[in-house]
């Protein structure tokens, strides 16, 4: 019987269990209710730690410098940046790419530290808004609601942090140039989301859909390879949507309402796969039919396949790059083993479609994902890349929780255990590959260590010694490179560019001249031909070379400005100047170029518009010692000698060793009556002449 108190109250005793009855259940709602967010916020600072060394990582020469470094076309949102950004591509039409980087600069300057923490945070947020995504599919594939809860938060959990710590995503988070992969991935998975939602409510889903439309559209301006997305949808609209398929049909009416949705996100993927293959073949990167058959890229493109799940399951020995060899034998161990592979596993999943429908779902949608980038359309010189897996790998991530899911209710420990684990495994290794991209020399080292025949990382460490002015290491490299490769075109053209610096000319031209015969429009190696022609005194040649550089790139401020230094050595004055201005409007900060300018113009007599340009020159580089001699040149000219020789002076305090500074320092000091000054700059001048020698054509 229970205790009362007074007047039929109950007992404190009492109270208290009932309390504790109704605060259970309330205790177990709160961390209910706060799980689906706790977890997310979990996901992004595990994300941030496990990419945390890539705010430690420089640009590295793996299209960075081609991309940031040497461009100054993408340095802010202003009209003519924007014009730029939308009316132009690099082999990729990725406009708003381009705006996420242009924002950086305004930020950042030129500083790496920010563009990788950019890319980490959309890593991060790709990570949470995959989170959503799995838990929308992992609920409507559930058998019944009584599954929510505790473990559909944690299954999704680990969904998205298999895909965001792996060590495949390091390529597309830790290299600046593939903001690309981030961004579109980021778009992509919104769009997918919003594509989920318009699905739950029916047709009060019609601005969700439209919504979801719109964000493919951008997803599409940042990376043209999620054109796959409407495919995709698809699958998903077969399983676990069930809106195709089963009860449904393949063309009953609701079938083909769920076909006619697709209409719009078709018809942007049409757009931008037209737009993105004119700019694969405007900069020549697909491979042609003569050099890959048909029986080749199909051979790639089963290796493909089985190479990236292979990486998935055991993500060791990753390289920035896996060298396409210059042959390809489809009936070679390595291919045959493919095929296999991949028969083997369309096999199996077929043979599972009915209890594991999630599998056929997962293998069609790697299949998609990755054809534009197979073997098949293959472009540039790679037979495999790790970035190509960052939405490929979705599916499998998906297919990982729901084992988890599956298995909850049984061992619930054990699987979670286990799941932790492997994900601890994989941060490790993440942590470990970010920082194979902390500088050029160390990726280079890395490649080289992992894959020891590839030509293009050989001339890749090449260039990394000779910036390093290690230039004995970097014609070895070099030499490696084309002892690997001979036809490589880059190789010889950059071992041109070292024996030169060592004034080694007929040999320098020896290598240009290979480069081109190989690559025909290749602007780089006729400008520094030129270079070369024009120091062994054969002006008119080397004034060809630039024009023919000019041709292939007419944006090429150094070929202006070479071309417009050959034509004033030949006397052609005013065609000189009109290369100058061609190459400051191009380039406005090319100190060089305003310096020549103003060498020209004073050659003409125009002293005052000659100081002009020193002194812009001289604005852009203050410690450009040649300007300073030049301007005071220019000032001895105009009868201002005190202003002339304090510009010598300032030129030898920053070259020491500069002779015609010195010589001119002297003269500029005897018009004065200094002598003793004189004698001293003049001893000085001679000491340093023969430093003057062999000096490079800019």
């Amino acid at each position: 019987m229970r205790r009362q108190g007074p007047a039929g109250v109950p007992s404190p005793m009492s109270r208290k269990s009932e309390s504790r009855k109704l605060g259970a259940p309330i205790a177990r709602a709160l961390p209910e209710r706060w799980l689906p967010w706790l977890v997310p916020v979990l996901i992004a600072l595990i994300t941030f730690a496990a990419f945390l060394p890539a705010l430690q990582n420089q640009f590295v020469n793996w299209d960075d410098k081609d991309n940031f470094l040497d461009n100054p076309h993408y340095r802010g949102l202003g009209w003519t940046h924007l014009r730029w950004m939308w009316t132009t591509h690099l082999g990729h039409y990725i406009p708003l790419t381009w705006m996420t980087l242009g924002l950086d600069y305004l930020l950042w300057g030129m500083n790496p530290v920010g563009y990788h923490l950019t890319n980490l945070l959309l890593h991060a947020a790709n990570a949470v808004v995959f989170f959503f995504v799995v838990r929308r599919l992992l609920a409507r594939a559930l058998p019944s609601p009584s599954e929510h809860g505790y473990a559909l938060a944690v299954s999704s959990g680990v969904a998205a942090l298999v895909f965001a710590i792996h060590p495949l995503r390091v390529e597309s988070v830790a290299w600046v140039t593939e903001r690309r992969d981030v961004l579109s991935g980021l778009f992509y998975l919104v769009a997918i989301l919003l594509y989920l939602r318009a699905c739950e409510r029916g047709a009060r889903g019609r601005g969700w859909y439209w919504l979801s439309v719109a964000v493919f559209g951008c997803a599409l301006l940042s990376k043209s390879m999620v054109v796959n997305l409407p495919v995709v949808l698809l699958i998903l609209d077969v399983y676990p949507l069930r809106r195709l398929g089963g009860a449904v049909g393949w063309w009953s009416e609701p079938a083909r309402r769920v076909y006619v949705e697709k209409i719009p996100f078709v018809l942007l993927a049409a757009a931008a796969s037209a737009v993105a293959l004119m700019a694969q073949l405007s900069h020549n990167t697909m491979v042609s039919v003569v050099q890959l058959s048909a029986l080749g890229r199909l051979a790639l493109s089963v290796y493909g396949l089985s190479f990236y799940l292979w990486k998935t399951v055991a993500p060791v020995n990753l390289s920035p790059l896996y060298e396409l060899p210059p042959t390809v034998n489809p009936w070679a161990p390595p291919f045959l083993l493919s095929y296999g592979l991949v028969v083997a596993i369309t096999a199996l999943v077929l043979a599972l479609r009915r209890p594991l429908p999630g599998l056929l779902a997962a293998w069609v949608a790697y299949v998609v994902v990755l054809l534009p980038v197979l073997g098949i359309f293959q472009s540039g010189p790679q037979i495999a890349a790790d970035r190509y897996t960052y939405l490929a790998s979705l599916g499998w991530a998906i297919l990982v929780s729901a084992g988890v899911l599956s298995h909850w209710r049984r061992r619930p420990f054990l699987f979670t255990g286990l799941a932790a684990c492997v994900l601890f495994g994989l941060g490790i290794l993440t942590w470990n590959q970010v920082q194979v991209w902390r500088d050029s020399e160390k990726l280079w080292t890395h490649a080289l260590a992992t894959y020891p025949k590839s030509s293009i990382a050989e001339n890749n460490l090449g260039n990394v010694r000779a910036d390093q002015s290690k230039l004995a290491e970097a014609i070895e490299h070099y030499r490696q490179a084309l002892d690997i490769n001979p036809e490589h075109a880059s190789a010889h053209y950059n071992l041109g560019n070292v024996l030169a610096q060592q004034g080694k000319l007929a040999e320098a031209s020896e290598h240009h001249r290979q480069a081109l015969r190989l690559k025909p429009d290749y602007a780089d190696a006729h400008n520094n031909l030129g270079n070369v022609l024009a120091q062994q005194g054969m002006l008119a040649e080397a004034s060809e070379q630039y024009q023919r550089a000019l041709q292939i790139r007419p944006d090429d401020a150094d070929a202006h400005n070479n071309l417009g230094n050959a034509l004033a050595q030949q006397g052609k004055l005013s065609e000189a100047v009109d290369h100058y201005q061609q190459a400051l409007k191009i380039k406005p900060d090319f100190a060089k170029a305003a310096s020549n300018l103003g060498s020209a113009l004073a050659q003409q007599g125009k002293l005052s518009e000659a100081v002009e340009h020193y002194r812009r020159a001289l604005k852009i580089k203050p410690d450009f010692a040649e300007a300073l001699n030049d301007l005071g040149n220019a000032l001895a000219r105009q009868g201002q000698l005190a202003g002339a020789i304090d510009h010598y002076r300032q030129a030898l305090k920053i070259k020491p060793d500069f002779a015609k500074a010195a010589s001119n320092l002297g003269l500029a000091l005897a018009q004065q009556g200094k002598l003793a000054e004189v004698v001293e700059h003049s001893r000085r001048a001679k000491d340093a002449g023969p430093s003057q020698k062999g000096k490079k054509v800019e």
